[in-house]
């Protein structure tokens, strides 16, 4: 091989008439000139964004850096419960805690307090921590009584508010 590389380089510089090339040691690096860039290699910028993990907890949450959300269907018929999709997401940039049992829905027909899942909750409620722009949600079903375990609610519209942060109400109706 090493004889093939000196005949190659030697064949090369007499052959032609020409000048003759000097001859380099192949593993030499001319460091006069730069290598020109390959255009085939792309450049890549890695930009890393650090979020809070779950575990910091951060100090309560305050009302300014939170979105509430709620949502229900619009008719329901003849023995189907209404259900409420409430949700709370943290637009501060750090990790909060929320104190879930603070919110709670509201079904009132006019005037009339028919409903209220604060005042039947069955199971406790908790601290949550909220990661920024991660919603936390809960659903909230309504058994179509009256009060906690009262007479059934009669046919008609009803209007559904959150109690605990600012969402839109809703209005649905009970076949």
């Amino acid at each position: 091989m090493v004889a093939a590389l000196a005949w190659a380089c030697a064949a090369g510089g007499s052959g032609g008439g020409g000048e003759k090339e000097p001859v380099r040691n192949a593993g030499a690096i001319d460091s006069s000139v730069p290598a020109a860039p390959s255009a085939a290699v792309p450049t890549v910028t890695v930009t890393t964004t650090v979020s809070p993990s779950p575990r910091d907890g951060g100090g309560p949450c305050k009302a300014d850096d939170l979105v509430f959300n709620m949502v229900t269907s619009q008719d329901y018929a003849a023995g189907r419960q209404p259900r409420f999709d409430v949700s709370v997401v943290n637009m501060s940039p750090a990790s909060c805690r929320f104190d879930t049992g603070s919110l709670y829905v509201v079904v009132t027909s006019g005037k009339d307090r028919i409903w209220s899942s604060g005042e039947c909750r069955k199971s406790g409620s908790g601290k949550q921590t909220l990661r920024r722009g991660i919603p936390y949600t809960a659903a909230v079903a309504w058994d179509r009584r009256r009060g906690c375990g009262g007479a059934p609610a009669r046919p008609g519209t009803y209007v559904a508010k959150l109690k605990g942060g600012k969402a839109a109400k809703r209005v649905f109706h009970l076949h």
